[in-house]
């Protein structure tokens, strides 16, 4: 069975602001098809689509309310069977989010299936209150626990009290939920990525978190004062259970042809939980966050090096991304001189070069291509229930979901407003400019899925300054060295690298001298003896 996605690249679509047809300020589905000339020219292999099932849309889409059916506006079941069909005529693999974790609180399950989320008593209290059964807390922040009258308990639920947490300890519930599954690969999908995957198990015992390690840090992406980082994950998720679930999940998948599964995983011990799901049987691979993770990591030959070199320790294929519908954009992230809203087209060319050099399958983020920066958002235009949380410390996954600019010209009507920054970087300029990243990913992406080192080739990393990266890919049939400089400054080469005489990538210097200028990388081919 070809494994497709080994090497690929995968370009994620947030439907909600990709592109909208009909003008009601919200992406959908006939949009995502009316560009699928426009992702195939990219280079990519495939789409992950974020959720687009029924939804009351608390959390836009992760809390489904119909698991077979389309959101009215997105589109129809139709719609996707369109887009479908066109994708892999183009030869692109459609990989949708699917959310088993949990359910909306709308969905007709909660009232005529209550035995399918998980309930409890209230814990005895000494004054008479009625208190949630332990201390488990929500991602999003508050008790993990809500009452409800009606039901007389409380009812789990890692995220928004209006997400409840499913039941897998029934087996009708996995039942279901395989079933939700083989629905849309006899559609034709191409594959999952699982949404908090580790999330669909709990300690039936009920049992309290302890307090958090500090040498663990923060267990979110927000570094502030969180309380679901003060606690050390041991009942709430990554159960031992879940690892059956899995199996009998990849045992469906293993019936259709080149299927794909992809987990995203949040644990106090990522790599240890990204090697035991993708152990023979289980997951084909982990969506790994170390790349993504935290507001204030400086872009580092380390942080690149050290999540890759601690996966491999482990065993296992991963996978990588440096921006997703979640996360600060990259462009912003890791702009040291920027004000955080503002982009480099350097640093942004230089970013889809290493991103697309590195071991494993790789994600690129709608806008990535574009070097979209994080669009700054005031306190009213915010829709994320977390950033209006957070406020003013955070302002949540707004600024990475703003839409996408196809023209110079605003839309008349949008969910959230196009930021000013983004327009001039409109694909309808960059697609004429020579120079523009959107031009640059078009040429790079294509040049990667034909050197085969970069596709399934080994890594091994050089000694080198924190500020320049330098790795090599290796296969039977070619040996390539990846030099970047990571910094807005020139930075010299190490002594003693390879000795490369052929340019591999058009844009590299051929070779360069003993320093790289700012955000300058390099691509060789290592002439052997």
């Amino acid at each position: 069975m070809p494994e497709w996605w080994k090497g690929a690249c995968i370009y994620q679509i947030y439907p909600r602001s990709f592109n909208d047809t009909n003008a009601d300020g919200i992406g959908d589905l006939p949009g995502i098809t009316e560009k699928l000339d426009y992702i195939s020219g990219l280079g990519v292999d495939g789409i992950w689509i974020s959720p687009f099932f029924t939804s009351p849309m608390k959390d836009f889409g992760y809390d489904v309310s119909n698991y077979r059916d389309i959101d009215p506006m997105f589109g129809t079941l139709s719609d996707f069977k369109t887009l479908l069909t066109h994708a892999h005529d183009l030869n692109l693999k459609i990989i949708i989010d699917l959310v088993l974790s949990h359910t909306s609180d709308q969905h007709p399950w909660f009232t005529e299936k209550p035995e399918y989320y998980v309930w409890a008593d209230p814990k005895p209290d000494m004054f008479g209150e009625r208190v949630p059964p332990n201390n488990w807390v929500s991602v999003f922040g508050g008790s993990a626990w809500t009452w409800h009258e009606e039901h007389q308990q409380y009812y789990l639920h890692n995220f928004l009290k209006e997400q409840p947490d499913l039941n897998f300890h029934e087996p009708c519930v996995q039942a279901e939920t395989l079933d939700i599954a083989k629905f849309w690969l006899e559609l034709g999908v191409d594959g999952f990525r699982l949404d908090v995957v580790n999330f669909y198990f709990h300690d039936q015992e009920l049992r309290d978190n302890p307090p958090r390690d500090e040498t663990l840090g923060a267990a979110t992406q927000f570094e502030g004062d969180d309380p679901y980082s003060t606690q050390t994950h041991i009942y709430d998720k990554s159960r031992p259970e879940n690892l059956e679930f899995i199996k009998k999940l990849r045992a469906l998948m293993d019936q259709y042809d080149s299927r794909f599964t992809i987990g995203e995983i949040g644990d106090d011990h990522p790599y240890e939980r990204a090697s035991e799901y993708t152990d023979p049987g289980l997951l084909n691979t982990c969506y790994n966050p170390q790349m993504m993770s935290g507001k204030h990591k400086p872009l580092t030959a380390e942080l690149i090096q050290n999540p890759i070199e601690n996966i491999l320790k482990e065993d296992g294929w991963p996978s990588w991304a440096f921006s997703n519908h979640d996360v600060v954009r990259a462009a912003s992230r890791w702009d040291k001189n920027g004000d955080g809203f503002t982009q480099d087209p350097k640093l942004s060319k230089m970013l889809i070069a290493l991103l697309g050099c590195l071991y494993g399958t790789t994600f690129l983020y709608q806008g990535e291509e574009l070097g979209l920066p994080e669009a700054k958002l005031e306190f009213d235009d915010l829709q994320d229930p977390w950033g209006k949380h957070l406020w003013p410390e955070w302002q949540g996954r707004d600024g990475c979901r703003t839409p996408i600019p196809w023209t110079s010209a605003p839309p008349k009507k949008s969910w959230l407003p196009m930021p000013e920054t983004h327009l001039p970087l409109n694909i309808e300029s960059q697609d004429k400019d020579t120079q523009s990243v959107l031009n640059f990913t078009r040429e790079f992406l294509p040049w990667r899925k034909q050197q085969n080192a970069l596709k399934s080739g080994t890594i091994h990393f050089h000694e080198s300054s924190n500020d320049i990266l330098i790795l090599e890919r290796r296969c039977e049939t070619q040996n390539l060295l990846c030099a970047f400089n990571l910094t807005d400054t020139e930075n010299q080469l190490p002594p003693m690298l390879p000795h490369c005489e052929t340019t591999a990538f058009p844009q590299s210097e051929n070779p360069p001298a003993q320093a790289l200028k700012p955000y300058e990388f390099w691509i060789a081919e290592i002439k052997h003896p």
